[in-house]
């Protein structure tokens, strides 16, 4: 019997699609400040933000992601398991053109819920990458604790209240985009 990570790995079905080029897309310091949480009757809120509002980032990846037409999306955000597994509902506050491109997640209904939360997010990631097998991926993400030295190349880590609006990550995102698509598998 497989237990942790390696239940995460090889207990669900395969995913839908494989391979090709990816991008695992936390939301929260991301695509609008760290601070959302989820209130009874009013679903997700931004607080302890001012100025700031839930999906504020999303045309701007949007258009990062404009000159890679095949770049899929994988949702590696707890809202996933928050909306039981719902990938279409979660993906209904992002931009037209990112939703297009979401494909999957890293959280599946068949996982053990306990067992994914416990692992840190690097490994969650990293648990379907070996599932999905992309020919190159890239996380976006402000949690970068934990993560597996052989993956920290692929993290671009994102201020958590300014999320990759911060010019300095939104440099290093086209960077490594640029690199991982316009390189032949």
């Amino acid at each position: 019997m497989l237990t942790g990570i390696h239940a995460l790995s090889f207990e669900i079905p395969p995913p839908r699609r494989t391979g090709g080029r990816v991008l695992y897309l936390d939301y929260d310091g991301v695509l609008h400040p760290e601070s959302v949480y989820l209130l009874h009757k009013r679903g997700p809120v931004l607080l302890d933000a001012p100025g700031h509002s839930l999906f504020e980032n999303s045309q701007l990846l949007e258009e990062a992601l404009e000159p890679y037409p095949e770049l899929n999306i994988i949702l590696s955000t707890a809202w996933v398991r928050r909306y039981r597994g719902s990938i279409v509902r979660v993906s209904r506050r992002l931009t037209p053109g990112l939703q297009t491109r979401v494909v999957g997640a890293t959280y599946h209904s068949y996982m053990d819920a306990e067992t994914f939360s416990a692992a840190p997010r690097g490994m969650q990631i990293w648990a379907d990458v070996l599932r999905r097998r992309p020919v190159a991926w890239l996380a976006l993400d402000d949690d970068w604790l934990h993560w597996p030295a052989w993956c920290r190349d692929d993290l671009v880590r994102t201020d958590p209240v300014l999320g990759i609006s911060e010019p300095t990550v939104l440099a290093e995102l086209k960077t490594k985009l640029e690199r991982m698509c316009n390189t032949k598998a």
